[in-house]
């Protein structure tokens, strides 16, 4: 670690919570240039839903690869682009009744939020997007200026200008429906509230501290939008491809958004790939006004479409990860409980966030658990939130030697704190 502190910039983040090499990879498990094994419930920060080093992906990479297929080719047309999206089209949205064109963006979901915010003032004519509290978008400049963490947003060095924050669900306490506040401040001339090209929302919030919005709450931000004449766009970066257990995160809301941003999990293999799927009737760019060099990267497009075929053509794969992420709510809310409840234990399929409350109890947790063996981050304002995003393809036993650690480490850690 020593040439890493040497050589690297000070921004890095990773590499200090979590101090070795890795050298290998494979499914949950990442293993330490010295052989240490550790479980992985990070994922990639839900880039690798599929785990690390899939072998049925990697084959379909390695046989692209070995073709001299085009692997970078801009936006130019080749048969891994037509492949994917006439399998997503086929796998995903036309069992979901769903109908979008496909825009590829570069490779970052930060750029997708970029070109889903720029094509809504395009359409719309108008400047202002409606982001929520604590949401989190994205580093570039229009993305964190609808994101809600002061630090980032403190490191742009510039103002961020554009949005208008809005209570997420239950921001307020339980008794207040933010949802009709929106709806007052979207109808009410007077409320200072510039009408809106669109509003964006995660309908769980991941970096955010996994809080997780209502059907009720999201399908009534949905009618505000249609109602104000804004675009209504699901940022589901980290949420999407099946970390909430459908392959949409808004599905469970029978909702039907008219941006969709994808990124993350979407090539299935960990490589750089994001998407906006846009209503059709929606399509307004004209050619090249939203471009990048690295535009629809053929071999992430290829895993892509393997990954599709391999978990979504039926429904087995996704109750699959609703049946774990009900043993991992189970685990959490026990461990909880044990502490007299003095913690809070949130999320939607496979996404879990356990809520330490205090920030300095969620750091002690992180950092012995991996100490013993495992992999977990934080979240939330303050980092108070143990975060877990196990790979969805873990298996029963990895799984459960994940959480006994995490439980080992939170009883270690209050240990040290209650006697200091």
């Amino acid at each position: 670690m020593q040439a890493i502190d040497a050589l690297e910039s000070k921004v890095r983040t990773y590499s200090r919570s979590f101090p070795a090499v890795f050298s290998r990879a494979r499914g949950s498990i990442m293993v330490t240039d010295d052989g240490r094994s550790v479980v992985d419930f990070l994922s990639g920060a839900g880039a690798l839903n599929y785990g690390h080093n899939n072998h049925r992906l990697k084959a379909a990479i390695a046989d692209y690869l070995a073709s001299d297929a085009v692997v970078h080719g801009l936006d130019m047309a080749t048969p891994a682009k037509l492949q994917f999206m006439e399998t997503f089209k086929a796998v995903i949205l036309e069992k979901r009744i769903l109908e979008y064109c496909f825009q590829f963006t570069g490779p970052t979901g930060a750029n997708a939020i970029e070109a889903a915010i720029k094509l809504a003032r395009k359409v719309t004519g108008r400047q202002n997007i409606i982001s929520f509290t604590n949401g989190y978008h994205g580093m570039s400049l229009g993305a964190m200026a609808t994101s809600g963490n002061r630090a980032y947003r403190t490191a742009s060095g510039v103002a961020l200008s554009g949005a208008t924050f809005m209570p997420y669900d239950g921001y307020l306490g339980p008794g207040i429906d933010t949802a009709d506040y929106l709806k007052k401040v979207m109808t009410d001339e007077s409320s200072g509230i510039d009408c809106p090209a669109a509003i964006l929302v995660e309908t769980v919030q991941g970096e955010g501290g996994i809080n997780v919005a209502s059907r009720e709450w999201l399908r009534s931000i949905q009618d505000v939008a249609r109602s104000a004449g804004a675009l209504f766009i699901v940022d589901d970066v980290q949420m999407g491809c099946g970390r909430t257990g459908r392959f949409f995160s808004f599905e469970f809301a029978d909702l039907s958004p008219d941006l969709i941003v994808l990124s993350k999990s979407l090539s299935g293999y960990g490589l750089p790939l994001s998407m906006v799927l846009i209503k059709k009737e929606l399509d307004a760019w004209q050619p090249g006004e939203h471009t990048g060099t690295f535009r629809g990267n053929n071999l992430a497009l290829v895993s892509a479409t393997s990954a599709l075929d391999l978990y979504w053509r039926d429904e087995d794969f996704a109750q699959e990860v609703l049946r774990m992420g009900e043993v991992m709510r189970r685990r959490l809310e026990a461990i909880a409980a044990e502490h007299g409840n003095s913690f809070a234990v949130r999320g939607r399929g496979m996404a879990f966030g356990f809520d330490c409350q205090v920030p300095e109890i969620a750091a002690a947790t992180t950092r012995s658990a991996f100490e013993k063996g495992l992999i977990v981050e934080r979240c939330g304002p303050a980092d108070q939130v143990v975060k877990f995003l196990p790979a969805l393809t873990i298996d029963c036993e990895t799984l459960d030697q994940g959480l006994e650690i995490f439980e080992q480490a939170l009883n270690e850690a209050l240990k040290h704190i209650r006697s200091s």
